[in-house]
């Protein structure tokens, strides 16, 4: 029978929920807390809460150019005040999400240092900068001298910053680049004192913060790590270039360098009903009364219309993110044309507007202040150039034909909308509207605002209902078109030959193959299929060579036949074959036909059906089942198309995580990533908490052998660096224990690629070129990938090895074979890690 709890002890705990909460928070942030009250308390003792501080206190609190060394209690004082209601309750919301934060990463006694020493260097590097700022850019310089500031913006970014060198890899690096974005980008369009001021603080906070862990800091930082993260820093710097002149344009007092850019692109002027009658009045200003009528009545619908390129890069920007083409491609031309017609609007702004008037905005008297502006946007089109190689990613044939008719159906939906709404509420319009009128007027409605100013609207609306058919139109349409383009980067990317992997999974999965076929149905893998059509070989075609992908897959029997009738398919396409990772029945037949082999990778294989973990050999095993039990962590089985979302980012952020400390790229071919792990035949192992917190990720690949699955592979391994350290352990004993339960008959750790269990034995004083080279490109990249140590990691599990060779037909064809190998394993190496990586070959002695 269940205990009802009575309503006085529900009552009693609701009202102690308040004060618990308190208590924990005090715990876990109590400098964080005292700001808050104190920040509080002198507000309400020198009665600023209301409207700031003022004279003679003014000087005291506030930091400026002007107040140092005078004043120099301002350093620290200034963050204790603010300016007025608005100042203090942002800051107080401020200083709970981010200095709390902060104070838990850090600890008290850390974030106190960290707060006092960026808010101080903060304060120095502001006026310093804005003494110095005059000469390189005039008119903003000059405002920043003038400025001062009050508040605890600078201190809390440089805590946030010094916090995150106490972050795993990927969380910092994403904390880091968030925040030095937002506040660069505040700095650069924005330019208030304020904004400068935390940039200071926390790039300080990002030196101190390594020190207050007890590290050295490192200038050097690693931009990207993979593809998927090197997208999104390209679609974020995307992002802040179509953020930024918006920003601006709303911030009326901005006066950053990049401020200038609210007129290039989005700027709309507001003007107020006298100036418009004072304009009005002047016979000879018709066009720009015209435009300044029309702008008074643009309202929210006219902004959005103003901005809408830069609304089209924001959504281009998640294409990017997704790795689209069209995205690239689509950004690359906006971002072209944004460029061309900022140029013709500077020249536009120097020479004077058709009436003979200068435009003002701004001191040109600086080179640098008027190149800064160009510079953006040009760097934006350097950045995607550069980048395109990243955004391979297709829609489905015919996505963009339909997503093109569905856009024109709806603007001449739209347009006969307007042209008859128009004409129901024609007198809504001043002058009247007329259907000839309202076809005249009609691609007004689908244009950005600033490319109007210089052309006399013909229509204005003066009722409500014509002023929502006036500007909705326009806004309709763009936001249905909007829609319609992030949809078609959510469309799933097609294989490229679809055919032929559904042809080989049908294939492998009756016929049976070996440990591992499996990696014969990844992404990049052409497809031979034998005459019988019980057979095929994958392989991947580059630098005149066909790289197979494991042993042929179907019957044992036809094994011969098959690759005799591949080598013919060879010759005919005047390519070399090139067997890799085969085993020694693949291996005796291609030396049959003359092929030379070296072993390139050792697979070990565990038996099952008597495993059991017992003896001295597996106490490592035994210890870390036991560990996990105790830790609260346990084997959860799983796929990543029906794991929790939860579960499948901390999946994300552990891989990428992984990656982020190399100074290579992850490597594919025979090793899989994230994007294999989606197959739904895959099977997932995570370790897994009582908090839902995932310690470590193993994926496991099908072995099909008489049509059903005998055996599974072990593919992907990862784990998270501050978690339950022995999960690698824990999961494949797991792994294996669980298997052999459900009657499978072998568990294959896979191959370690350029890794042998007894390189030193049996070994030649001076082994052929590729066993040369082979041998240093694995001790190269050992710091790196750690195969060799891989292997080492896999004997505790007590398996049986089996080598694993590639079959060459003569050493003539080992260089193009090695750009093969090279460019199937690392196919998104750039020119700089290629160089280091020949570095290392090179040097490393033997």
């Amino acid at each position: 029978m269940q205990h009802r709890v009575p309503a006085w002890h529900r009552g009693r705990r609701l009202v102690r929920w308040p004060a618990d909460a308190l208590r924990r928070s005090v715990r876990r942030a109590p400098v964080t807390l005292c700001f808050v009250v104190l920040f509080w308390v002198l507000g309400l003792l020198t009665a600023t809460i209301a409207s700031g501080p003022e004279e003679p206190l003014l000087d005291w609190v506030s930091v400026s150019s002007e107040s140092l060394p005078e004043y120099w209690p301002s350093l620290l004082l200034s963050a204790l005040w603010a300016n007025g209601l608005p100042g203090y309750i942002s800051g107080t919301v401020l200083a709970l999400v981010m200095g709390a934060a902060a104070e838990k990463i850090l600890g008290s006694r850390r974030f106190l240092a960290a707060a006092l020493c960026t808010q101080v260097s903060g304060a120095l590097l502001a006026t310093g900068f804005a003494a110095v700022s005059g000469f390189f850019f005039g008119d903003w310089g000059r405002e920043l001298t003038a400025e001062s500031f009050v508040g605890p913006v600078a201190f809390l970014c440089g805590a946030a910053a010094a916090a995150s060198a106490g972050l795993e890899t990927l969380w910092r690096r994403r904390l880091r680049l968030l925040l030095f974005t937002l506040l660069v980008l505040l700095a650069l369009y924005s330019g208030s004192f304020q904004d400068v001021m935390a940039l200071g603080a926390a790039v300080t906070g990002g030196f101190c913060g390594p020190l207050l862990f007890h590290r050295r800091p490192r200038l050097r930082w690693k931009i990207a790590s993979t593809r998927r993260e090197a997208r999104v820093l390209v679609a974020l710097a995307v992002l802040a270039s179509a953020v930024g002149p918006v920003l601006a344009a709303l911030n009326a007092h901005a006066v950053g360098p990049l401020s200038v850019l609210r007129y290039l692109f989005t700027y709309v002027e507001t003007t107020n009903p006298q100036d418009l009658a004072e304009l009005c009045a002047d016979a000879g200003r018709r066009v720009e009364c015209s435009a300044a009528r029309f702008e008074l009545h643009a309202g929210p619908a006219g902004f959005f219309l103003a901005i809408l390129p830069q609304v089209l890069l924001l959504v281009f920007s998640d294409g990017l993110r997704r790795g689209r083409r069209f995205a690239w491609v689509a950004a690359l031309i906006l971002q072209a044309g944004l460029t061309v017609a900022a140029g013709f609007r500077i020249y536009r702004f120097l020479t004077g507007n058709p009436a003979g008037e200068r435009y003002e905005f701004g001191e040109v008297e600086q080179p640098l202040a008027l190149v800064l502006p160009m510079l953006v946007p040009v760097a934006v089109i350097v950045l995607l150039a550069a980048t395109g190689r990243l955004f391979t990613v297709s829609a489905p044939s015919g996505t963009y034909r339909r997503l093109t008719v569905r856009v024109a159906l709806s603007a001449v939906v739209l347009a006969a909308c307007y042209v008859a709404g128009g004409y129901v509420v024609r007198t809504g319009f001043t002058p009247e509207a007329t259907a000839q009128a309202l076809l005249a007027d009609l691609p007004q409605r689908f244009l950005p605002v600033l490319e109007l100013r210089n052309h006399s609207p013909s229509l204005l609306p003066q009722t409500l209902p014509a002023a929502i058919l006036y500007e909705g139109v326009g806004v309709l349409f763009w936001a249905l078109t909007c829609v319609l383009l992030i949809r078609s980067f959510l469309l799933p990317a097609p294989e490229q030959h679809p055919e032929d992997v559904d042809r080989a999974r049908a294939l492998l999965t009756s016929q049976g193959g070996g440990t591992l076929s499996w990696m014969t149905l990844w992404a990049g893998n052409s497809y031979w299929f034998a005459p019988t059509g019980n057979s095929y070989i994958a392989y991947r075609e580059g630098f005149g060579v066909a790289l197979t992908v494991g042993d042929p897959v179907g019957p044992e029997a036809e094994r011969r036949e098959a690759i005799l009738g591949f080598l013919a398919f060879c010759g005919d396409q005047g390519t070399t074959p090139c067997f890799y990772s085969v085993g020694a029945g693949t291996e005796g037949i291609t030396s049959g036909q003359g092929f030379a082999s070296l072993q390139v990778a050792e697979e070990t294989v565990l038996e099952l059906g008597s495993l059991a973990f017992k003896g001295k050999k597996f106490q490592d095993l035994r210890t870390a089942l036991n560990r996990a039990e105790k830790s609260g962590v346990h084997a959860e089985w799983t796929t990543l198309g029906t794991a929790p979302l939860s579960v499948i980012d901390q999946i994300h952020v552990i891989s990428e995580e992984w990656v982020a400390d190399k100074h290579m790229p992850e490597m594919g071919f025979t090793l899989g990533g994230l994007e294999e792990m989606e197959d739904p035949g895959v099977r997932l192992l995570v370790a897994i908490d009582e908090d839902r917190t995932v310690h470590g990720v193993t994926s496991w690949l099908p072995v099909y052998q008489d049509g059903r699955i005998r055996g599974w592979t072990l593919d992907f391994m990862r784990r998270r660096s501050r978690g339950f350290p022995a999960a690698m352990d824990f999961l494949i004993a797991s792994a294996a224990l669980s298997l052999q339960e459900e009657g499978y008959r072998f568990l294959s750790l896979s191959g370690a690629p350029l890794a042998r269990a007894r390189d030193s034995a049996g070994r030649e004083e001076n082994p052929p070129a590729m066993d040369w080279l082979l041998d240093r490109l694995g001790t190269a990249l050992e710091p790196v990938y750690g195969f060799r140590s891989l292997l080492a990691f896999k004997a505790k599990f007590a398996p049986r090895y089996i080598p694993l060779y590639m079959a060459y037909p003569d050493a003539a064809a080992l260089p193009a074979i090695g750009n093969s190998l090279s460019r199937a394993y690392l196919p998104h190496v750039s020119v700089g890690q290629g160089l280091s990586m020949a570095r290392r070959i090179v040097g490393t002695p033997r």
